[in-house]
């Protein structure tokens, strides 16, 4: 069976994005303290305990390819993002599963690990389509997408159940192919002002 996408790494000025391992473990767990992460009730962060196992599940499911997010200055994961459900045929990934330690929120660094995610896509395995999908109630990351210069596709109502038992509303992202040249631009444009 022929794996797709192949595993990679991608690296910028101020991140590096590569494959997850337990090597990563201890960072992991001082990154999800930084804001207390596992916290927030509307969004699925491991806790220090439940690390290991977090890294373990994402590393074996066949639908995610799983990425620690490296600060390059520090050297140090700050952070984990995947393509996951990766759909081969149509050649469609969703961006997700996506969490930064609290200090490195709405810096470059966010900014070029989804140029560097978006680029690879549309670039190197030719996607016609990349989502992004968060929970509804959850504002800054609903308006980070949009900042990528993500489209609204719709919200799935009570699509999935919370670790707290609540009901998800997942709302719906997706940047395609023919506008990859534009959310290029305007990404390579935020960053360069971030990084000033």
């Amino acid at each position: 069976m022929t794996v797709w996408p192949d595993p990679v790494e991608l690296h910028g000025a101020f991140v590096s994005v590569v494959p997850l391992s337990q090597d990563h473990h201890d960072d992991l767990c001082d990154a999800t303290e930084d804001g207390e992460l596992s916290k927030l009730w509307y969004t699925s962060v491991p806790d220090r305990a439940g690390m290991r196992a977090e890294i373990e599940r994402r590393r074996n499911l066949a639908t995610m390819l799983p990425f620690a997010i490296i600060d390059t200055a520090s050297g140090r994961a700050v952070g984990m993002t995947t393509y996951m459900n990766i759909d081969a045929a149509t050649k469609r990934v969703e961006i997700g599963s996506t969490w930064y330690r609290k200090s490195v929120q709405r810096t470059p660094l966010n900014t070029e690990c989804k140029l560097l995610l978006l680029q690879h896509a549309f670039e190197e395995l030719d996607c016609v389509c990349v989502e992004l999908r968060t929970h509804y109630v959850n504002v800054q990351s609903r308006r980070a997408i949009e900042r990528l210069g993500a489209k609204l596709d719709g919200v799935l109502r009570s699509h999935m159940r919370m670790p707290n038992g609540t009901l998800r509303d997942t709302a719906v992202y997706s940047i395609i192919a023919s506008e990859w040249g534009m959310v290029k631009a305007n990404l390579a444009f935020k960053l360069a002002n971030m990084a000033r």
